[in-house]
């Protein structure tokens, strides 16, 4: 080989470490700063409401004359936690039983409240997570398949009105990337659901990374996707729910 092309090959091999170094170093970096970046926005952003409530002589910037990033966020924990001390005796249920009165005078805006309150009083109640089960359906159209989350058991009028739903019926997500917190509610039968092995917090990686990251499956180790009744389903939820307790226990 000549020298011409053996100096060509060692500033090929320097390039591709250089690459790889490079790579390496994103691949570390990139979550970081992205995660830093986006409490710091979750941090400010709640700063930036409660902070300007906070009289002067309460702010620590007025004494060390720069700000203190979360301390918006900590008076409204601390806020929200007596709210709730004192919502807990016979004076504060009254008041908020006169406010809640007061609320439901106006048009517009009692719908927004009660819808709300009912949102989370719903969201709250429950010690089980909104979201427990991950799934498959055929979404957007016959052929397609969105992975899913399956909410629960749908009830009231969907499920008695449902066609051939023979109270079989779920409440589905379906999720949109790559921001899974916005998406489509669907009703779908559970003989048209295949439920999936993977956990919630994968199947989110999966969706956020339009399909980039996928979970590690072992297809000797994975329980039947063929349908099985809304019964076995929620068995299979409270069986995971009762293992996740007691390794944490």
């Amino acid at each position: 080989m000549s020298d011409h092309a053996h100096e060509t090959t060692r500033r090929m091999g320097a390039m591709a470490r250089l690459r790889n170094y490079f790579l390496t170093g994103l691949v570390i970096a990139a979550p970081l700063v992205l995660t830093i970046y986006i409490t710091r926005t979750f941090v400010d952003w709640i700063d930036s409401w409660v902070t300007p409530y906070i009289p002067a002589a309460y702010k620590p910037d007025t004494y060390l004359h720069y700000s203190i990033p979360g301390f918006g966020v900590v008076v409204a924990l601390v806020c929200i936690t007596l709210l709730g001390f004192l919502v807990a005796n016979f004076v504060g249920r009254r008041l908020v039983h006169f406010g809640e009165s007061l609320v439901a005078r106006m048009p517009i805006v009692r719908n927004i409240h009660g819808g709300l309150k009912q949102i989370f009083e719903t969201a709250l109640a429950t010690r089980s997570k909104p979201f427990t089960t991950v799934g498959m359906i055929e979404f957007p159209r016959k052929g397609l398949w969105s992975v899913v989350f399956i909410v629960g058991e749908a009830k009231g009028e969907v499920a008695a009105r449902f066609p051939d739903g023979n109270g079989d019926v779920l409440n589905i997500f379906v999720p949109t990337t790559p921001t899974p917190l916005s998406g489509y509610l669907v009703f779908a039968k559970r003989s048209d659901v295949i439920i999936l092995d993977m956990t919630v917090e994968e199947a989110a990686k999966l969706v956020i990374s339009a399909g980039i990251v996928a979970p590690e499956f072992a297809p000797e180790n994975a329980t039947s996707s063929g349908p099985i009744s809304l019964a076995e389903a929620k068995a299979q939820i409270e069986a995971e729910e009762t293992v996740n307790r007691t390794s944490t226990a």
